[in-house]
């Protein structure tokens, strides 16, 4: 008994010195941290009373300065982000520019005319110029890649991130992101919401799919990695998104709170893995997603409005440094929670977010603002909050525009088409997609333009059918919808494609949704030779077997796929993508 005791002593001495010391580490830190922020303070008094953005201080020092002399609304406009509705911005936005709007967003509604988006660019930068610390804009997009492609017009649409993932090669991550980015560029946007690392778990999602690099975490994480940083090379802002994944749910949070009811284990060895990858590269920018982890959180908040999400585990624990951005605070899955607009915001900046992004302009004077302007006159803490995310924000900004690389404030209009669309671009888009294309069955493969054979080419796009027709000149054609919607239009698809077919032995038939994939069953022991195009989300295709062969492109409206996948029928290369999920 006497060796139990001191025994137990022993132990008992151990776990205390190892308490005290731990104690005294934390201790140690916090001093040292304390001690740094005084010193930055005492700097940043010490700056003259007339400096602004352009000052010629270490940025720290300088943002530090800037913000402590911020009012209130100065302070909370920061971090702020608004798009606006129409093609050009309203007198609306620039009156929240005058107010110190830190960052603007340009949706895919106003972008079909993008030297009208480079002049709306200029004229938001030059009002943003003349506040009284002359701070820039933040100016961002979604410019994904595949099939969510914000600014559009000229602008390149590629294979996409689940090609990507096909053809396995972070070289293509890396060289897509920079080609989609240099053409962004030269209309004076610096930030892009890419890349999205969510991993395609939910095979019936449609508000992810193809946007995912595939199911594979380690894998996603490299391609990430490399895909922001051929954004950066590029001189733009890559955003990782979303976080902490959106990938095991099929809803989207733009109309509903996503549940996704994983335990801790599978969150940490398979969510997380990506992102670990991106912040150990330094990513400079993450979106927090409208996604809620009950097992995770129980308050059932989306990880956007969650402190355990951006500021215990992203922040503390992951030792992520860079800004946190929400996604569009307008969507039901913020708001549900929240209450209320205003409160959502609220609760966004006391979870850890330093850019709280909405898809429209709100009015000045609405509670989204006059309820968290007075929060901060009533609340210091709230207060703090806000001005250490304005903090991160300009700090930022500084580290950006005064880099070898950013994107010029006031984009060259005269110049857009000469970098847009991106010539280099157009030739590696059209080889990165060749390298994508992966052969699900093959019984048939190539087929050869011949007068024994008569072809029927089958889809909805006429990027399919120049590539089809300049193979097959003498194939016969159907058109149908790519968005027929109810079982009407497929049968009045069905009836129309028999007839088409009568005499014809070969069908190639693209198939990018489930109408598509009914349409494509009436064929089934047909006696004719089928060719199926997935070119969208194979899962798609996965009950069409019985075809004589199935290719997989994973875009259904890229031109340089359809070019590939037509190739390969034709039998001008031989595909080697491998399809990224069991």
């Amino acid at each position: 008994m006497q060796k139990k005791i001191a025994l137990y002593k022993t132990i008992i001495g151990i776990v205390a010195f190892v308490l005290i010391l731990t104690a005294g580490s934390a201790f140690y830190l916090f001093a040292q941290n304390s001690k740094q922020q005084i010193n930055l303070n005492e700097q940043a008094e010490k700056l003259p009373s007339n400096i602004d953005f352009w000052s010629d201080y270490p940025s720290d020092v300088l943002a530090q300065a800037i913000v402590d002399r911020m009012t209130d609304t100065e302070l909370l406009s920061q971090i702020l982000m608004f798009g606006w509705s129409g093609a050009e911005p309203n007198n609306l936005l620039f009156q929240w520019v005058d107010r110190g709007l830190g960052s603007v967003k340009v949706f895919g509604w106003n972008t079909d005319d993008i030297n009208l988006v480079a002049k709306s660019v200029n004229r938001l930068q030059s009002r943003a110029s003349k506040n009284r610390f002359n701070i820039p804009l933040y100016v961002a997009t979604d410019q994904e890649g595949g099939w969510i492609r914000h600014v559009k017009g000229d602008t390149s649409i590629t294979p996409g991130n689940m090609a990507i993932g096909a053809a396995g090669y972070p070289v293509d991550s890396w060289y897509s992101a920079y080609y989609i980015c240099r053409e962004i560029r030269a209309l004076g946007i610096n930030m892009n919401f890419a890349p999205t690392i969510d991993l395609f778990t939910d095979h019936d999602s449609t508000i992810i799919g193809t946007r995912s690099f595939g199911e594979d975490p380690d894998k996603s994480g490299i391609l990430g990695a490399a895909f922001a940083a051929g954004s950066m090379a590029a001189g733009v802002i890559p955003t990782v998104k979303h976080f902490p994944g959106h990938g095991d749910t099929s809803l989207d949070s733009h109309g509903k709170l996503p549940v996704i009811d994983i335990d801790e284990q599978t969150f940490r060895n398979r969510e997380l893995v990506p992102y670990e990858y991106l912040i150990k590269d330094n990513v400079p920018a993450i979106m927090s997603g409208h996604l809620s982890f009950p097992q995770l959180d129980p308050s059932g908040a989306p990880a956007s409005l969650s402190k355990f999400f951006l500021t215990d585990l992203l922040r503390n624990e992951m030792g992520y440094e860079g800004l946190i951005i929400t996604d569009d605070m307008q969507m039901v899955g913020a708001t549900a929670f929240a209450g209320s607009f205003s409160n959502a915001v609220k609760l966004a900046i006391q979870a850890g977010n330093d850019i709280i992004l909405s898809s429209s302009t709100a009015r000045l004077n609405e509670s989204m603002w006059t309820k968290n302007i007075d929060e901060m006159s009533e609340n210091p803490d709230f207060k703090q909050q806000v001005k250490d995310a304005a903090y991160r924000v300009i700090k930022s900004k500084l580290e950006y525009f005064k880099s070898e690389n950013p994107v010029p404030l006031y984009p060259d209009e005269s110049k857009i088409s000469e970098f847009v669309p991106d010539k280099e671009g157009e030739e590696f888009f059209l080889s990165q997609a060749c390298r994508s294309i992966t052969i699900e069955k093959n019984t048939s493969l190539p087929i050869k333009n011949s007068d024994e054979s008569k072809i029927l080419l089958a889809g909805s796009l006429d990027s399919f059918f120049k590539a089809g027709k300049a193979r097959y000149p003498n194939s016969s054609t159907y058109h149908y919808r790519h968005d027929a919607v109810n079982i009407e239009d497929v049968q009045s698809v069905i009836n129309g494609l028999s007839y088409a077919a009568r005499g014809c032995d070969t069908i190639i038939m693209c198939v990018s949704n489930e109408k598509h994939q009914s349409i494509a069953q009436y064929f089934k022991n047909s006696n004719k030779k089928v060719i199926i195009l997935s070119t969208m989300s194979p899962v798609f295709v996965e009950n069409l077997t019985w075809a004589d062969s199935v290719l997989l492109g994973y875009s259904w409206y890229c031109d340089y796929t359809m070019e590939a996948m037509i190739g390969a029928v034709n039998g001008e290369y031989v595909p080697e993508g491998i399809k990224p999920y069991n």
